[in-house]
């Protein structure tokens, strides 16, 4: 499945549907961190919360820099081979994965977006200096 412009052409009816649904059942930790990424809030660029991409649904993703940011609960020991495997194909896919517990987002909101800044800082190129015009 092929991504274009930040859709994926590939997303059926069904997945959008879910989609919806995870994002009306959000849990603590996710509503908390949509909180700061929402509305270009965080560095001014714009994350989407359960995005499909391929065949899987992700907490949340800054399509321009290709940054997937996961919240996993108790269950993701349970599922860590599932969770292993999505995130081989994301970064197969261009994307960078971050993954936070939930207790660190509800606990240490701060680290957490310290972390994620850095990850951004680390994507987005610094302004080359100026051309020496108007000297």
């Amino acid at each position: 499945m092929s991504i274009k412009g930040g859709r994926d052409e590939g997303t059926t009816g069904t997945r959008l549907n879910h989609a919806r649904q995870l994002r009306s059942e959000q849990i603590p930790a996710e509503q908390r961190l949509w909180y700061h990424l929402r509305d270009r809030r965080f560095p001014g660029f714009k994350f989407r919360r359960q995005k499909p991409i391929g065949s899987y649904i992700v907490d949340f993703v800054c399509m321009p820099l290709r940054l997937v940011v996961e919240i996993d609960g108790s269950q993701r020991t349970e599922q860590k081979t599932y969770d292993d495997r999505r995130d081989a194909w994301l970064r197969s896919q261009g994307f960078v994965v971050l993954r936070f517990w939930n207790n660190e987002v509800l606990h240490d909101t701060a680290a957490v977006l310290e972390r994620i800044r850095q990850v951004i800082n680390a994507l987005t190129p610094d302004p080359s200096p100026g051309s020496g015009r108007g000297e």
